[in-house]
């Protein structure tokens, strides 16, 4: 296991709460087939555990009682084999929210009122866990123009007839209301802020959007997709009776 310092402001443990998650993440959409071959029913009572590092990993819980921080979920791997894929990994999904949770407000214990509820309101702005693996919510996002390498995919349908743009608004306001639309904008994978000197791509599946580096696309060959499925969705078809 990793070793963590304490946060000890809001920031701090908001970063703590973003990287954990997106390790929580990764296990169950991109690397969710190495998650599964990890949660062997024959071993004994295994968790999963994510790192402020956005790393992950499914090992025996911590021996020192109390623990340093509160525990995930025991015993993940029992139920692997006996249920359904999509459900098995929603179950884990909603275990490591509340896991989340508990260790982020187990930092902010000693925050005053005002301070946990900043935290609380920062967290509910990223979609949970368990939302982005069931694909349950979909993100407030809109097609960005991102770096002149990248691809701006379409998400309409052909038989629809394209959205009517907006009325032009005054150019403070417009350029405001663009703005706060930028920083609503969440990668579907990690939770990270959109970012015009990073890469994204949108699925057109679910409209989502994500870093090029969380769904390991590239620019090129995004050039070279006619239709991108994102992890989540492509897990979703996969698990269907």
């Amino acid at each position: 296991m990793e070793a963590s310092t304490m946060p000890m402001s809001v920031e701090e443990v908001f970063e703590d709460y973003q990287g954990r998650r997106a390790g929580l993440i990764k296990a169950l959409t991109t690397e969710v087939r190495e998650f599964r071959q990890q949660c062997d029913p024959a071993k004994e009572n295994l968790c999963l555990y994510a790192y402020p590092k956005g790393t992950w990993e499914v090992t025996l819980p911590a021996e020192e009682v109390p623990p340093e921080l509160p525990e995930p979920a025991l015993g993940i791997n029992f139920a692997r084999d006996g249920m359904e894929h999509r459900d098995w990994v929603s179950l884990i999904a909603v275990h490591s929210d509340s896991w989340l949770y508990a260790v982020a407000f187990f930092y902010c214990a000693r925050f005053n009122k005002q301070e946990r509820k900043r935290l609380f309101g920062m967290i509910n702005e990223l979609p949970t866990v368990y939302e982005v693996v069931s694909g349950r919510k979909s993100i407030k996002e809109k097609p960005i123009a991102t770096n002149g390498a990248s691809k701006v995919k379409p998400s309409i349908k052909k038989d629809k007839p394209p959205k009517q743009a907006p009325p032009p608004k005054e150019e403070d306001e417009s350029y405001q209301d663009e703005e706060d639309e930028e920083n609503e904008t969440f990668c579907g994978i990690c939770g990270g802020l959109y970012s015009k000197s990073e890469f994204w791509i949108a699925c057109d599946v679910c409209e989502k959007w994500f870093h090029g580096k969380c769904v390991k696309i590239t620019p090129a060959r995004a050039e070279h997709i006619k239709q991108y499925k994102c992890p989540p969705c492509m897990n979703h078809k996969r698990a269907r009776p």
